[in-house]
């Protein structure tokens, strides 16, 4: 059985992925990080010295734990943050050290492209779909049924919306506002591009959307079991929106399902998600814990398949 192992180098958060071939996939480990990878990117361009030694640390341990764990192909993923970065081959560069593999920067289409596999393949919803992938630094809408027919990627996620719009802590009502204009200039136009209100199911994807389904469903930590495969509703995305902007991101940290380091851009996210729900004029999201990790992963299993077919 081919073993592979998959990281995502987001702009907030760097995953893990050991699976190997299931319905659609058999998960031996996945892990996640939150290390802000992409801090400072959008106002200055450039990585941040100690977000990048950080994360080199993290997918260095996560390749040891990968090769342990039997892994015999190995994809390392980055997408929004690096695209971003005028100095990625700093990255680049430190990730092939650390770990002999080559990492591959996503264009924003091929980030949509392979959450829109990832998501789809493990979820019980009606086509078409609208995968929504709320991410650090992009926001990617990805539409279709067997595959992405129309995609989208526009740069607005929790991390780079929080450093343009919400300084405050907790966000003013000013803030607030202008976050939530940013939101709908940007998705509007990702909405028209992919034609995304005819979609029959919208799929919601990473760790903002996980996190709110987590808080929805009251659960005291985060249960990916519980929280794959959950509708949630708009008012309660609604709700849970205005109740996170209200408190101080310490008070925010102490919620069960809160990953640590995400509780200053969750609000955020969530306005993203507010705001989407609210130009598609949809009643509900079908929350996906599958989503580009998992893509990457069938990708490497398939061409794993071709190589032993040939």
């Amino acid at each position: 059985m081919t073993r592979v192992a998959a990281v995502d180098c987001g702009t907030n958060s760097t995953r893990l992925l050991v699976a190997e071939a299931g319905s659609p996939l058999a998960t031996v480990e996945r892990e996640m990080r939150v290390t802000r990878l992409g801090a400072g990117v959008d106002r200055t361009g450039h990585l941040d010295d100690a977000a990048l030694a950080r994360t080199v640390d993290v997918i260095a341990g996560y390749h040891e734990r990968a090769l342990a764990l039997g892994a015999q192909r190995m994809r390392i993923a980055a997408t929004s943050a690096i695209r971003d970065a005028v100095d990625r081959h700093r990255f680049l560069d430190a990730v092939g050290e650390r770990t002999g593999v080559a990492a591959e920067v996503l264009t924003g289409d091929a980030e949509a492209a392979t959450a829109f596999a990832g998501a789809t393949r493990s979820v019980d919803g009606a086509p078409p779909y609208l995968v929504l992938d709320i991410g650090g630094g992009s926001t990617e809408l990805i539409t279709g049924t067997e595959g992405p027919e129309a995609l989208a990627s526009h740069q607005i996620g929790c991390v780079r919306l929080t450093e343009r719009c919400l300084a405050g802590d907790p966000p003013t009502e000013q803030e607030l506002a202008g976050a939530r204009a940013v939101a709908r200039e940007e998705l509007g136009a990702a909405i028209a591009r992919t034609q995304a209100a005819t979609a029959r199911t919208v799929i919601g994807v990473a760790g903002t959307v996980t996190t709110l389904a987590a808080l929805h469903l009251g659960l005291p930590f985060y249960d990916a079991g519980r929280i794959h495969g959950t509708r949630l509703p708009r008012a309660a995305v609604d709700e849970l929106t205005d109740a996170l902007a209200r408190q101080p991101a310490a008070a925010r940290a102490e919620l069960g399902p809160m990953a640590p380091g995400r509780e200053d851009v969750i609000v955020g996210g969530a306005i993203v998600l507010r705001e989407a729900m609210a130009l598609l004029e949809g009643d509900e999201v079908l929350v996906s814990e599958a989503d580009i990790l998992d893509g990457l992963a069938l990708a490497l299993l398939d061409a794993a398949g071709r190589d032993q077919v040939g």
